[in-house]
């Protein structure tokens, strides 16, 4: 009997020490269960039901936009004026820099470019594309002797400047900012020259031209900014089998 009461007893104590190391079911999210509402008001036929749902979510803070166009079912709801309205509203708090006009006032110059200097000599081509949703625009530059640089571009939003950030292999180091003048992109800063430790008031300026090349303009200083010396002047012409503006998520 005694022996009987044991293994009842540490049966017991088995079966309570299992059931609370079980992981417990996970809950499913707000926005997830949103998503599932939606999803079944519109294959019950209930369009205006699923939209306001997902009104309220997106009201709620949800900016997951890829979530509802990427659904198969959510994503029939497209040509409503109220679900178009959404998403668009979703996708301005989702990627802001799409749409902020501030962000593309550079995309003059974004394209696939030839680069001649003034008396029609190749200097090399570029390459400047729209990356991060608009938010960034990158430059991949070769000259026609083989030499490569990069730059960043983009929209301070904090300081509501355009700012350049240049490197290449020579160890020339780029640092300017500014913004859209009458005459186009003009950015000031410095350039640095890593082999000499040294470094220069340096300035840039990028001109749309009407017959839809783009002129750009460097000048350094080497008496701290009291004159100006041109240091690099190019012409740029979109190569013909290039694309329009490329887009990368």
């Amino acid at each position: 009997m005694a022996n009987k009461l044991l293994i009842i007893i540490v049966f017991f104590v088995f079966s309570v020490v299992s059931a609370q190391e079980l992981p417990e079911t996970p809950s499913v999210s707000p926005a997830r269960a949103a998503l599932n509402s939606a999803r079944d008001l519109v294959v019950a036929g209930k369009p205006d039901e699923a939209v306001a749902v997902l009104q309220q979510l997106a009201d709620s803070g949800f900016t997951a936009v890829n979530a509802i166009t990427g659904d198969a079912a959510l994503s029939a709801l497209a040509g409503r004026p109220d679900f178009d309205a959404l998403v668009d509203e979703m996708s301005a708090l989702a990627y802001p820099c799409e749409h902020d006009p501030r962000f593309s006032e550079f995309d003059f110059w974004v394209g696939t470019w030839d680069v001649h200097v003034a008396d029609g000599t190749l200097a090399g081509s570029n390459r400047i594309v729209r990356e991060e949703r608009g938010c960034l625009l990158s430059e991949y530059w070769t000259s026609a002797r083989g030499g490569t640089g990069r730059s960043i571009n983009y929209h301070d939003d904090a300081r509501d400047e355009w700012v350049q950030i240049w490197n290449d292999a020579s160890g020339s180091q780029i640092n300017i900012r500014g913004g859209l003048t009458d005459d186009g992109m003009l950015l000031v800063g410095t350039i640095h020259y890593v082999a000499s430790d040294t470094t220069f008031p340096f300035r840039g300026l990028w001109t749309p031209l009407e017959d839809g090349r783009v002129r750009q303009f460097f000048e350094q200083s080497n008496d701290n900014g009291v004159s100006w010396s041109p240091w690099f002047e190019g012409f740029y012409t979109r190569q013909s089998t290039a694309g329009k503006e490329q887009q990368v998520h």
